[in-house]
């Protein structure tokens, strides 16, 4: 169950719900990015604009105590709230998949994209509030564009991979299938993984703001990024590969990172990254890569592979 107003990668969605017992009593969904938004309704309930799933056997049960479970709450206004009241009474809890996302964020979400849950990518609500996802195009545009690279590796899309190029003292942050970081300097994958604060609160209130740790942006040129977004899709058949090419869409207009040796980004005007195909989540996650060319042209390479076991620690 969804809202009408939210993407779903149905493949993805299938492949995550086929690890569940299908005649267990299973409530599967998400919370809200916002804490007072959780605060409003409940901390531990799956938010309809993500989407829930409940199996059959549930269903079947919650089917004899609806009526009876309404009648109980009447003021309970969301029909979110009262399954989550209904299925608290059955004592059945909550299982949290974090690819759903309700997005209770308004504003440029890019920023969450960018570093984005290390889960397959499942659902995105709110696509009429927050801003079109690829700033040269419009919301439509944009959801169609981010399905180019979701309909030739649904399993990779908007996974977050981190390498660095010692010799430059770089780091690249990648967001398959949408965005690509370059900063200029050796930055912790603890600190990449935490999303930049582009966006907003759903609602103008006090912080804390978020279920999650966030980045603020920085004009510091050692922390802000080169930014470059998802431009275009190659898939090379005879050698099991895929090439996406993210594009720079704006100069950073800051100084180089003078504490990590002057190595300037501002050259770089497109990423390639090359990675193998995949059909299965199962690959999901356990990508390394390696950086080459990334001085004196234009174009920055990344090769995904395997990651080795001592690459476990960064």
């Amino acid at each position: 169950m969804s809202d009408d107003d939210t993407i779903l990668v149905v493949d993805n969605l299938v492949e995550v719900l086929s690890k569940y017992d299908h005649t267990k009593y299973h409530y599967i969904g998400t919370t809200s990015e916002c804490i007072k938004s959780n605060f409003d309704f409940a901390f531990d309930m799956a938010f309809g604009g993500a989407g829930y799933i409940l199996s059959y056997p549930l269903v079947a049960a919650l089917s004899t105590k609806l009526d009876e479970c309404i009648e109980r709450y009447p003021y309970s206004w969301t029909s979110d709230l009262t399954l989550h009241k209904c299925l608290t009474d059955l004592g059945v809890t909550l299982t949290e998949e974090k690819g759903l996302h309700q997005m209770d964020l308004v504003g440029d979400i890019s920023g969450l994209l960018s570093a984005h849950p290390q889960s397959p990518f499942l659902s995105i609500h709110h696509l009429d509030i927050v801003d079109p996802l690829f700033p040269s195009k419009n919301r439509t545009e944009s959801i169609n564009h981010l399905m180019k690279a979701a309909q030739v590796d649904r399993s990779r899309v908007l996974q977050q991979t981190i390498c660095y190029h010692r010799p430059s003292n770089w780091s690249f942050s990648i967001s398959w299938g949408y965005s690509a970081h370059i900063y200029e300097n050796i930055i912790p994958r603890s600190i990449l993984r935490r999303p930049l604060e582009t966006f907003r609160p759903w609602k103008n209130v006090r912080p804390p703001l978020y279920m999650f740790n966030t980045r603020l942006p920085s004009n510091n040129p050692c922390e802000a990024p080169h930014v470059f977004y998802f431009d275009s899709i190659d898939q090379h058949v005879e050698g099991n590969q895929i090439v996406t090419t993210y594009s720079r869409v704006a100069p950073r207009g800051l100084l180089p990172c003078s504490s990590s040796g002057n190595h300037s980004a501002d050259f770089i005007t497109k990423i390639q990254v090359y990675s193998s195909s995949t059909t299965h989540l199962e690959m999901r996650g356990k990508d390394c890569c390696d950086i080459v060319q990334a001085t004196n042209i234009n174009t920055a390479q990344v090769i995904y592979r395997s990651c080795m076991e001592s690459e476990i620690i960064a």
